[in-house]
Parts: structure tokens; sequence; C-alpha cells
């Protein structure tokens, strides 16, 4: 005789078997993340932590242990990823000195860092070593000219092993800006140069020796908004160089961040090559520490 039980004990066991299942999963045996290496984070989680690594440095100057932190990412090319996540920040309204500080790691690594001389285009330097001439050694009975005399004389030479000296390289300081000294305009021209393929506005702010200076912030301003450019972001072309795309009729001004004159009215230029096509032009700006 067959008993017409229905669908529910079906779906009392498909429910016991959940419940089970669920609290096995979570009480008896429940995923464990062991010693998972950065590199394996999500791409949003791996910014998150060159950023951390980014303020980190600039509290403390530690490149070194910077660039240790940043290894453990894997990132092929970390200067060039460090720029191009300070320019997104910026690009996207993120806190400007985020950007800054990602900027200022970018540039104190430098497009080369961490392949030695390898990646400079050069050969490995030689150790330095300092030769030890071999000594004599006289024996008793002997005169030192290695002629017996009245018994058995030899000359051993006794040779020293050579020690090899190594050199430390010294690290290699980032130029900061002078706190308390503006940056004033030296230099203003406009460039015709087909080369860049779009009308620019090029910055370069150097200290007061005219070395590069990263970090700079610098203010984009023109009728419809403005937007803010910081030096060190493109360290391939230079650390203390930056720039802006301008528009054809739009007139822009320049302001340093943090004080200073301001430049107006740097609008693009007409350009001819010498096959007679018209371009539009840039400007070059070149600031300085007094």
């Amino acid at each position: 005789m067959q008993s017409n039980r229905g669908p529910w004990y079906l779906l009392t066991g498909v429910f016991l078997g959940v419940i089970i299942g669920l609290g096995y999963s979570w009480g008896v045996a429940p995923v464990r993340f062991v010693d998972n290496p950065p590199s394996a984070m999500r791409e949003d989680f791996k910014d998150q932590y060159r950023s951390l690594i980014a303020i980190a440095f600039t509290s403390s100057h530690d490149l070194g242990r910077a660039q240790a932190r940043l290894a453990l990412l894997g990132d092929p090319d970390p200067f060039r990823i460090l720029s191009a996540q300070a320019q997104r920040l910026l690009a996207e309204g993120g806190l400007p000195g985020e950007a800054r500080a990602l900027g200022d790691l970018a540039a104190a690594i430098g497009p080369q860092a961490g392949t030695g001389a390898s990646a400079a285009g050069g050969s490995p330097s030689p150790a330095l070593s300092s030769t030890v001439r071999p000594s004599a050694t006289l024996m008793p009975g002997g005169t030192g000219t290695g002629t017996p005399a009245g018994g058995t004389s030899t000359l051993e030479p006794t040779i020293q092993p050579s020690p090899t000296l190594t050199r430390t390289p010294l690290p290699t300081r980032t130029p900061t800006p002078t706190p308390g000294l503006p940056f004033e305009l030296v230099d203003q021209q406009d460039v015709c140069d087909p080369e860049l393929g779009e009308p620019l506005i090029q910055i370069f702010a150097e200290d007061v020796d005219g070395n590069p200076v990263p970090g700079v912030a610098f203010l984009i301003s023109w009728t419809d908004g403005e937007e803010q450019v910081f030096t060190g972001l493109k360290p391939e072309i230079g650390i203390g160089y930056a720039d802006f795309t301008m528009q054809e009729g739009i007139a822009y001004t320049v302001s340093i961040q943090d004080g200073g004159l301001p430049v107006p009215d740097l609008v693009a230029q007409e350009c001819e090559t010498a096959g007679g096509d018209r371009y539009m032009g840039s400007w070059e700006l070149v600031f300085r520490q007094p």
C-alpha cells in the first residue's frame, strides 16, 4: 500500500542538507586564507596598498623599505604604475595629498630603479681590490740572498690573499622644495614642436641650484574651470616636469599652489611646419626658487 506523502519530505531533506552543510563549512571546517601575498589582491586593493606605501614614504623617506614593500605586489614597472595611479586619482577628484605622495615615490624610484647597472645601460663596476706583493721569509742559516752559507737556506714566498673592497652606493637624495621659499617664473616662451602632438602648457620646477623638483603643485584655471597638476608624475620626461593639454581659443592662467604671481593669458598659438601644415603650439614655463 503506497502512502501519498507529497513533496514535503523532499523539501525537508533539502532544508536539512543546507543547514548541515552551512554548519559544517562555518563551524567545523571553515575556509582559512593564510599567508596570501599582496600580489594576489584585487586591483583596487593594490591601489590602496600603493597609496599607504607612498604616504609612509612621505613621512620616513626610507626608499629601500618602500621598494621592498612594492616588490611584494609584483609590479613589472613600479614607477610607471605609481605615476599612472597618481594621474588617475587626480582625474577622478581624489585627494591631492595622496596623489602627491604617489608622485613623490614614483620620482624617487625613477624609471630605472631596482635593476642596477643593466637598467642604466652600463656595465657593472669591477670590485676594487688591493694587491699585496709576495714577501720572502728567511729560513735559519741563510744569508737572505738564496745562497747557502754553512747550511740550507731557502726563500719561501708568502702570498697573502687579496682582500676585496666593495663600495656601498650612497642613497640618492631627491630634491625637494625648500620650505618658505616660493617659486618665481624665470622663463616663458611659446614652443612650436609638431612632435608634441597636442598644445601643452609645459611646466618645469627647479630649486635654487637649477635641479628639478618633484611634488610642486600648480593650478591651471580658465573661465569654466580649473585643474591641479603636480611635477614628478612623468619621470620619463623629468622629475620636475608637469604638463596640461590646452584647448584652442581658451586663455589659461597658471598659478603656484603655495603662492606667487600667476601667469595669465596663455593661449595656444598657431604654428606652421616647413611643409606648410598648420598646428597649435605650446607654452613652456620655468619656475625656480630664488
